[in-house]
């Protein structure tokens, strides 16, 4: 039995060019997207799911904590604030291992993206607050679209914002050339249940992001920080 509930499958919007056979669409994503005020929309970064829980640290599964061996710095500042934690589970992206991406602007390795309290997802200001208390930086805020402008409009703002370069200075890890970032994930920037999950998170991935001929964990390696011996776990 798993230890709490993992993060759900996020839905690919209907124009997101960079789908595969197994992942799930929105084909009706805009009757959730125009009931909100506002959509908040944040980078989607190549990195490991990790949950910090009162249980532990844990990886896509939630079935058992982790031991791999790209989360052994996050264990270890698991260990200094999992009794800060309650109820709290702390969802972030962790960029300590290099993926299909490599980012030449990571002043740190492990971002929070979302939080978990009992059987609600807390707001985005609730997420800040709480990721800021613990010392972690969030993803990188993309920019905000309001849905009263039409579902065309919109399509073209999310189109628009995912042909930029990020935050974070993204790079092929093959050829080793500036790309754009690999996505944005759009979502609801108030609290919402977790029953509710697929009517308020959105991703739009561009074509061709992963670029490994193999698991990048068979010959993984450490990504390097903005500034080595800096603010980082």
């Amino acid at each position: 039995m798993a230890v709490s509930r993992k993060y759900g499958r996020t839905y690919h919007y209907p124009f997101s060019p960079g789908t595969t056979s197994d992942d799930r669409i929105a084909a009706n994503y805009w009757r959730h997207i125009e009931k909100m005020p506002l959509v908040l929309h944040t980078e989607k970064l190549d990195g490991e799911n990790n949950c910090l829980s009162r249980y532990g640290v844990f990886a896509r599964s939630h079935a058992a904590p982790t031991t791999s061996p790209w989360t052994e710095s996050l264990r270890r500042f698991w260990q200094l604030i999992k009794d800060d934690l309650g109820d709290l589970e702390i969802f972030l992206e962790n960029l300590y291992a290099i993926h299909s991406i490599a980012y030449r602007n990571l002043e740190h390795h492990f971002y929070v993206f979302a939080i978990r309290e009992h059987d609600r997802w807390l707001s985005w200001e609730e997420t800040v607050f709480y990721a800021s208390m613990l010392e972690l930086p969030t993803v990188p805020v993309i920019g905000y679209s309001r849905p009263d402008a039409g579902k065309e409009a919109y399509e073209a703002q999310v189109r628009q914002m995912t042909a930029g370069r990020g935050a974070l200075d993204p790079y092929d890890v093959i050829t080793g050339e500036a790309t754009t970032m690999e996505g944005i994930v759009s979502r609801n920037p108030d609290g919402y249940s977790i029953n509710d999950f697929a009517a308020n998170v959105f991703k739009y991935v561009r074509k061709g992001h992963v670029k490994t001929d193999e698991h990048w964990t068979r010959n993984w390696k450490r990504a390097p920080l903005k500034y080595e011996g800096g603010n980082y776990v």
